[in-house]
């Protein structure tokens, strides 16, 4: 324990006195830094208080040790939630050579799922992909997802201006963020691999080197349309930079992916018929309680109460609020993007969603001690 203190005082005191170029919010004025302290202090009760609920879903999550070893033969085996069970029967009749719009919209028909609009029924990329791959290729992949992103912001963080400084710490705590896309019982949520994948693009991603990241975060948006916020920060980052070029292949990205989308509500449309269930609205004002319970819930935070649980997402964002840096500034229009959409957007039981944005947030906990502490010192009229 002594020395986990120690490392945290670090974080948050940093090698010198003086505050470094990257600390951003050390360098406000002092009213600007009390109104931003005082609006914190509201939003982290505000945090605690509201509900974090995903309706009447309930999704059983095996222990550390089934994960490692799986399931005790003695011990019955969970019931398999039902929106993961039609994912699992999609994937097996694809395996067995059946084409996806032959059958999807009969599929959902059947089960009682909604086929209106086109978007209630899910891209067939994942679902073809974990069809070739099979249960032991989705492990290799999970794996290599991980260690790839692991690797890839280790290298970044050495590359960007305050995330040399206690590497180790900002690896573990994305670690923590990002391992739930090693739990195969989530394998066949879309939601967990676009996730992955924009971590990695994310990390990928170099001003002016950004080919990488853009294939990385096409083959996201191809697995899940709730990519797309993140295709357009990038190229709106880019314009902002007056990278043209960049900024054009960001939005040739989105432009063929709204094509390929047309294309897909097209043939989701030939086999729909008038008297076919229509989705209940995606529009469903939950505000600060439906943010913070998609990331929560989409999260490892999830084993938390809740009165703890939601005031930590807010400190996790107020760490990368606090990082002076081009990943700091794209984490953080990125995160409160995201919070802002899931509190306007989604129902209680698309709590989910949150899995595209969780597994990097988690790294804002490195940076939130010396935020924090900068804030207070800043409000105070303290360097």
């Amino acid at each position: 324990m002594g020395s986990i203190a120690l490392g945290l005082r670090d974080l948050a005191s940093g090698a010198d006195t003086a505050p470094p170029a990257w600390d951003r919010l050390a360098h406000w004025p002092r009213f600007r830094a009390r109104l931003a302290l005082l609006a914190l202090g509201l939003l982290l009760l505000a945090s605690a208080l509201v509900p974090i609920t995903a309706g009447p879903s309930e999704i059983p999550t095996p222990s550390a040790g089934e994960v490692l070893r799986g399931p005790d033969p003695a011990t019955p085996a969970p019931v398999r939630d039902a929106d993961l069970a039609f994912y699992d029967s999609v994937i097996e009749r694809i395996a067995k050579g059946e084409s996806y719009y032959d059958f999807i919209v009969e599929a959902q028909r059947a089960a009682n799922y909604p086929v209106r609009p086109g978007l209630a029924v899910r891209l067939p990329t994942l679902a073809y992909l974990d069809a070739w791959l099979g249960h032991s290729g989705q492990i290799a992949a999970a794996v290599i997802l991980l260690l790839a992103t692991l690797a890839a912001w280790w290298r970044r963080l050495g590359e960007e201006p305050g995330g040399e400084p206690h590497r180790l710490w900002k690896l573990a705590f994305l670690y923590v963020g990002i391992s739930l896309g090693l739990n195969s019982y989530f394998f066949v949520l879309h939601e967990l691999w676009a996730g992955a994948l924009l971590a990695l693009a994310f990390a990928l991603h170099r001003p002016g080197r950004w080919g990488a990241s853009l294939a990385v975060a096409a083959l996201a948006l191809a697995i899940r349309e709730q990519a797309l916020p993140f295709v357009l920060l990038m190229g709106a980052m880019a314009v902002w930079r007056r990278d043209w070029r960049e900024g054009a292949a960001w939005a040739a990205l989105a432009a063929l992916f709204l094509a390929a989308l047309t294309v897909h509500l097209q043939l989701v449309s030939a086999h729909t018929l008038p008297t076919d269930r229509l989705s209940d609205s995606w529009l469903a004002l939950r505000g600060l309680s439906g943010a913070l319970s998609n990331i929560v819930l989409s999260s490892n935070l999830r084993f938390l109460p809740h009165w703890l649980a939601g005031p930590l997402v807010v400190v996790a964002m107020a760490g990368w609020a606090g990082w002076r840096s081009p990943a700091g500034t794209f984490g953080t229009f990125l995160f409160l993007g995201y919070a802002l959409a899931f509190a306007i957007a989604g129902r209680d039981n698309n709590f989910y969603w949150g899995l595209v944005i969780a597994p990097v947030l988690f790294m804002g906990f490195a940076f939130a001690p010396r935020a924090l502490a900068s804030l207070g010192r800043a409000a105070l009229g303290k360097p």
